[in-house]
């Protein structure tokens, strides 16, 4: 390189990209290079808050201020219908979630001399950075960290453990594979540490999949003022800030549906919301997380109907569908392209598109306006804070 160049944008994977098209790590927009190759920082680069940044895994972009953060959320959800060619109606604010707001995440352990190491890994890697801090944690997990290392340290073996911890209505739900509970001994401890951190439940993978030792109480999140049993490992949304924005976009969009069709429903997060003035069906292919979804409807008497169904291999026909006022879907990261094909032959006129994913988005977005939609808003969402993870919310009407 023989002269400075500026760095017009973050890419998808955290790197800053010049005019030219070359790809910087480190660099953030509004940063320089310079013509030996290092970084002259930008008014968008900020000293990132947490002393294990460049090293863990978890973050990728904590040197972006405020702003530079907005933009490449914005960015990354608005480029990828461009790139499709979709026009959009109305690019909505972006949210960006708080620092320690994360309410679920998976950390690994492993046991290290007479201590051990817990954290996330670094990146593309299998070591674990041993985290003394975290800025993206909910305090009450990361106050289980200290915690969780003695347990390793005093009880696991020398292979990997991975925790994965959640915050439920009861307290923190926490699931360890890797440490067994072999002799009285060692089930005593575990369950000393569940008490004396008052968990709302600790369950251990020992190799058939996790089962509870401890749960005094059945755990529940709350999904729209409706208590729902929480299975072992279901989805949730990682922020509830987060979760507040999408359910108010999805309100909003379906304000005056009569019957609503939620398509890979999960727990019910959008379906417990909407019941009332709509009749909801609540498709999933999870058969807990559909159980759990039909108790709490069923239980109550909320106008929610579970319908237990792998909308991959067998979607909603169009003609299921435009029985429907509206429908919504939230799919995994692969996106619909089965269930979207179906709702573009339909006679369905709404549709709320929520995605953690904006290229997979971008494909069926088109597959919608092929078939008549009209991308009427579109809302950048980051819950992953710090993070090139990003998701958004979409409003559809033909």
């Amino acid at each position: 390189m023989s002269e400075t160049e500026e760095i017009v944008r973050i890419a998808a994977k955290g790197d800053g990209v010049t005019q030219s098209g070359r790809h910087i790590a480190g660099a953030v927009t509004g940063d320089t290079t310079t013509p030996d190759g290092s970084i002259e920082a930008g008014p968008h680069h900020v000293t990132p808050p947490c002393r294990h940044f460049g090293k863990c895994g978890g973050c990728q972009l904590q040197h972006a201020d405020e702003a530079a953060l907005m933009q490449f959320v914005t960015d990354r959800v608005v480029n990828a219908a461009r790139g499709q060619e979709i026009e959009i109606g109305e690019v909505l604010p972006t949210h960006l979630s708080p620092a320690r707001s994360r309410r679920r995440a998976t950390l690994h352990a492993l046991k290290a001399g007479k201590g051990a190491v817990i954290g996330f890994r670094e990146p593309r890697s299998n070591r674990i950075v041993d985290m003394q801090q975290c800025e993206i944690l909910d305090p009450r997990l990361f106050a289980l960290v200290a915690p969780l290392r003695k347990l390793v340290a005093s009880h696991a073996e020398r292979g990997p453990v991975d925790v994965s911890l959640t915050l439920a209505d009861q307290g923190i739900d926490c699931a360890i594979k890797g440490i067994e509970a072999d002799g009285l001994a060692a089930t005593e401890a575990l369950l000393d540490f569940a008490r004396d951190h008052s968990l709302a439940r600790l369950s251990l993978d020992q190799g058939f999949g996790p089962e509870a030792v401890w749960e005094p109480e059945p755990v529940t999140i709350t999904l729209g003022d409706v208590p729902v049993g929480l299975p072992q490992g279901a989805f949730l949304q990682p922020t509830t800030d987060g979760e507040e924005v999408l359910l108010a976009d999805a309100k909003r969009w379906l304000a005056g549906a009569s019957t609503v069709a939620d398509l890979f429903s999960g727990l019910g997060t959008f379906a417990f919301a909407l019941a009332g003035p709509a009749k909801v069906l609540a498709a999933e292919a999870a058969r807990d997380a559909h159980l759990a979804s039909k108790s709490a409807a069923n239980s109550r008497g909320i106008a929610v109907h579970a319908m237990h169904r792998d909308l991959f291999r067998n979607p909603l026909q169009a003609a299921e569908i435009s029985k429907f006022s509206a429908t919504l879907l939230d799919p995994p990261r692969a996106g619909a392209r089965e269930q979207i094909a179906q709702i573009a032959a339909s006679e369905i006129e709404r549709v709320v598109y929520v995605s953690c994913n904006p290229s997979s988005w971008a494909r069926d977005a088109k597959t919608l306006i092929d078939a008549g939609f009209k991308l009427e808003a579109l809302r950048p969402v980051g819950q992953f804070r710090w993070s090139t993870h990003v998701e958004l919310t979409s409003y559809f009407t033909r």
